[in-house]
């Protein structure tokens, strides 16, 4: 299974930084791969700055039932597997996370 990282990460992918009821994607590093709860917590426990994924990669995933999402999925504001809502203010973080 895959894993979210981050500092105080919940089973839902919650870290200290983002902790709402609706903060349940994990977003992926292009640089290391990895999926992490916000960039806070990549950049906090990474050796280098988090690396926004292209959108056609599969840069997002969701906390709630782990499947993994390319841009448009993601841009839909719920899981399109499992159908739980994203914060909407996620979008404010969009230059971070997508090129």
């Amino acid at each position: 299974m895959i894993a979210i990282h981050g500092i105080n990460v919940d089973k839902a992918g919650r870290c200290e930084h983002y902790h709402q009821v609706n903060d349940i994607v994990g977003l992926k590093c292009a640089q290391c791969q990895q999926y992490f709860a916000c960039y806070k917590c990549h950049d906090a426990l990474k050796d280098h700055h988090f690396v926004a994924c292209a959108k056609n990669d599969l840069p997002a995933i969701c906390g709630a039932c782990k499947h993994t999402m390319n841009f448009q999925e993601y841009s839909l504001g719920h899981c399109p597997y499992c159908q739980n809502k994203f914060n909407p203010k996620c979008s404010l973080h969009y230059a971070i996370y997508f090129k």
